[in-house]
């Protein structure tokens, strides 16, 4: 059990306010990642979680047992809060072999010698790097040191893995590579994960949850899938996808859990998952570019601004009453610039936000089925 709960942490350095009381709960088994952009302070969270730094306020319990309590100057030493921790740097020691890097953690917490080798074998063969044991790690690539750098980390089966972007000095390849050597690691050990990363690929394809940060602040914990169907913010929509949701102003009128809105995408009528206030709306449309349609019976008449092929998939913008909208089409799709083209879309998968609040109104249906 790896139940991890955090309380009104504050972090200060000066008059920097770094994390703003942030309350958050890692579950048992979760592979939770801290994603936000550079500066958020998601590091310094998982530095505070692993014990390298200090909240000015707040409490952290694992599994119960309180590790931080700030209003009492309680802050439990890390090598006793049952956690590993792997930084960006691989941080093995040059003189000593593959499986020496890996040993010499055991040694250290004074595992019975007959039970080292043992061990030491069984995390070579779950990153699957058992030909390198007697290699040193200036013979090694980057990818197969940051396996060595795991293989430590999980050699003593901590409750608790903590990993700081692990992947950011791999190239591109590599870290499709080890997204799905993570991912199958953590379904094998069961082992509660928290990542940190900047990179929302990443945080998507690996995550059992995402916590997003913007300046210190907490602002939306879901499931990938939710979290970008549905972002609960218009800067947490602006910063996930790749491409990125188009915005378009609209005038809203609401009654009930129906909405009714016209913008350049013209009248559209929204008759579910409508939560926002009554009467008169000033909203923003929030359409994955995906949801958008090329459709030669649609009801939106557009004109191409540029084509843009790249094989799996095809980026068509167009402009539609002075808006550019961004359309992602499966596969080639080779349109002439100022070519007419008619679009459709299905207001279910729509977003809104109300403009001024900037905070999500009107659910996408794409999550919620």
């Amino acid at each position: 059990m790896s139940e991890i709960l955090l309380n009104h942490i504050d972090k200060y350095y000066g008059n920097n306010h770094v994390l703003k009381d942030v309350n958050l709960t890692v579950q048992d088994g979760d592979f939770l990642t801290l994603l936000g952009p550079s500066g958020c302070g998601k590091t310094t969270m998982l530095r505070i979680l692993a014990g390298l730094e200090k909240p000015q306020q707040g409490t952290i319990t694992i599994d119960g047992e309180k590790v931080v309590d700030a209003s009492e100057a309680f802050f439990l030493p890390p090598s006793k809060r049952g956690l590993n921790l792997v930084f960006q740097s691989y941080a093995l020691w040059p003189h000593m072999t593959v499986y020496d890097n890996i040993a010499f953690v055991l040694s250290v917490a004074k595992t019975p010698k007959e039970q080292i080798p043992g061990m030491v074998q069984e995390a070579l063969e779950k990153m699957q790097i058992g030909e390198f044991a007697k290699r040193y790690p200036s013979e090694l690539s980057g990818g197969q040191q940051q396996r060595v750098a795991i293989a430590r980390s999980i050699v003593n089966r901590p409750r608790l893995l903590l990993l700081d972007e692990p992947l950011s000095n791999l190239d591109a390849k590599l870290r499709i590579d080890m997204r799905g050597e993570l991912k199958r690691l953590h379904k094998d050990l069961g082992t509660t994960v928290v990542y940190v990363t900047h990179d929302q690929v990443e945080a998507l394809t690996m995550s059992t949850r995402i916590a997003v940060f913007f300046k210190g602040v907490l602002t939306q914990v879901d499931t990938p899938v939710n979290l970008y169907q549905n972002p609960a913010t218009m800067e947490v929509a602006d910063f996930i996808g790749n491409p990125k949701i188009n915005f378009i102003k609209a005038d809203g009128e609401a009654q009930g859990q129906s909405l009714v809105t016209d913008s350049p995408l013209g009248r559209l009528v929204f008759e579910k998952h409508y939560h926002g206030p009554q009467g008169t709306v000033d909203c923003t449309l929030g359409i994955r570019p995906e949801m958008l349609r090329i459709d030669p019976s649609g009801p939106i008449e557009g004109s191409v601004l540029s084509s843009q092929p790249a094989g799996s998939e095809s980026l068509i913008q167009v402009q539609v009453k002075g808006q550019v909208l961004l359309v992602k089409c499966i596969g080639l799709a080779t349109y002439n610039q100022g070519e007419t083209v008619r679009l459709s879309i299905d207001p279910d998968f729509v977003n809104v936000y109300d403009t001024k609040e900037g905070v999500l109104i009107k659910h996408s249906a794409a999550a919620l089925r």
